[in-house]
């Protein structure tokens, strides 16, 4: 059975279900979303680089900014230095997050140089780390690793187990290899390992596309709790689709005036809040959300030529008029 809640310490996470931290995706915008479609337990920041909020601390305003509605809340960090993780997790403490997370899975080359994944090659500096924002925080403390650097150093049971030693409270597990990048499948036998290996609760994430897959991960792994990136940005029903399916065996697909009110309040909430680059984040977001749309190659094509922010949301109106009219929806 999909279990109903988890907890970290004292934090009760229900349902058992987290949002993946995703650079230049999980903003307080797009946060505020997946909460309000409901169906997710735990949501979390962008990966933040500790070393850029430690020497800028109003580069924090924009990456740590979260909403009192967005509770219960991780923020993610990455960085190699122990100490400036160490004050990065202090500040994430001072800001009134309830768990602080340290990225060990991040494959992007700019980002292993300095931590993310590329901790996986050297277990000391890791540990070195891992002590250095256990002893800083007094709030939960998680971590997100992969499977390690590559088939030949699958380390995620070593690390799960260290982690467990040092005081980390939960661990979620992306098995696939920092090689492997997203390609390939994940190896969820991975995450029934470390599940077998350490006594917290355990994340499992990974090839989670749809709400069977989530029921699918829990039964094969025995994990605590499943956590979903690239598919809530394609589909940010689909923890809400996870608990319907839970509860009744079958779940809703979300309708052309659902789907038109979702991306039309998106839009606006970027404007509204005077986000940075709201352009691009307009047209990021409706590149993934529009695979969804009947006939969204041509809602990609118009939000991709507009220039400005209020052409965007005129476009989005014109585009949906017509069907959800006829639905009924608007």
């Amino acid at each position: 059975m999909f279990p109903a809640r988890y907890q970290i310490r004292d934090l009760r996470i229900s349902p058992a279900t987290v949002l993946a931290p995703m650079a230049g995706v999980t903003d307080t915008v797009f946060r505020r979303m997946i909460r309000g479609l409901g169906g997710c337990g735990l949501i979390m920041t962008e990966f933040t680089s500790a070393d850029g909020i430690t020497r800028n601390a109003a580069r924090s305003s924009r990456y740590l900014w979260f909403e009192p509605d967005e509770h219960p809340i991780t923020a993610q960090l990455f960085g190699a230095d122990a100490a400036v993780m160490a004050r990065a997790a202090a500040m994430v403490e001072e800001l009134a997050f309830d768990v602080v997370d340290v990225n060990l899975g991040c494959p992007a080359k700019k980002v292993v140089k300095c931590g993310g994944s590329g901790l996986l090659c050297d277990l000391k500096a890791l540990e070195a780390v891992l002590r250095a924002v256990r002893g800083a925080v007094r709030i939960p403390m998680t971590v997100k690793i992969r499977a390690g650097w590559d088939d030949a150093s699958i380390v995620a049971v070593e690390v799960a187990r260290m982690a467990e030693q040092i005081g980390v409270e939960a661990i979620a597990v992306h098995p696939r290899t920092r090689m492997q990048g997203y390609s390939g499948h994940a190896n969820w036998e991975i995450i029934r390992a470390v599940k077998q290996a350490v006594r917290m609760p355990v994340i499992g994430n990974g090839d989670v596309h749809a709400p069977a897959d989530a029921l699918r991960m829990v039964s094969e792994t025995g994990c605590d709790a499943v956590m979903i990136g690239r598919a809530a940005s394609t589909n940010p029903w689909i923890f809400r689709q996870i608990a319907q399916f839970i509860e009744t065996g079958r779940f809703d697909e979300p309708s052309e005036a659902d789907r038109y009110h979702l991306l039309s309040a998106y839009f606006r909430n970027l404007v509204e809040t005077d986000w940075p680059d709201a352009i691009g984040k307009m047209k990021q977001f409706a590149c993934w959300f529009t695979h969804g749309v009947r006939n969204g190659s041509e809602l990609r094509d118009h939000v991709h030529h507009a220039r400005t922010t209020a052409e965007i949301l005129e476009r989005v109106d014109a585009f949906f008029a017509d069907t959800v009219a006829a639905g009924g929806g608007i």
